[in-house]
């Protein structure tokens, strides 16, 4: 599981059976002050997340074909939550 940005959204107006009525975005991974790390991911969005949120998301096949709830789809990227806060080293 990843952190991430979405940083856009793709239209298919043709795709594989299994992916009709999902919602493609292209997400940024993000690294510990938020900064880009490696090269963005074509992910399924499972929770209605929108451009420029952080979101959380799984790269593991199985698990994002979970997240979609359809077997045997064509899934290698999912988002699974959006998040409202991060908190790197705080002290309680």
């Amino acid at each position: 599981m990843l952190i991430a940005r979405v940083v856009g959204a793709v239209v298919s107006t043709q795709k594989n059976s299994k992916l009709h009525g999902t919602k493609l975005l292209l997400v940024q991974p993000l690294g510990p002050a938020d900064e880009p790390r490696g090269a963005a991911l074509l992910a399924i969005d499972s929770v209605g997340a929108g451009v420029g949120e952080k979101v959380l998301v799984v790269v593991e096949g199985k698990a994002a074909i979970s997240a979609l709830g359809r077997a045997s789809s064509p899934v290698d990227a999912a988002i699974v939550g959006i998040i409202d806060t991060v908190d790197v080293g705080i002290e309680s």
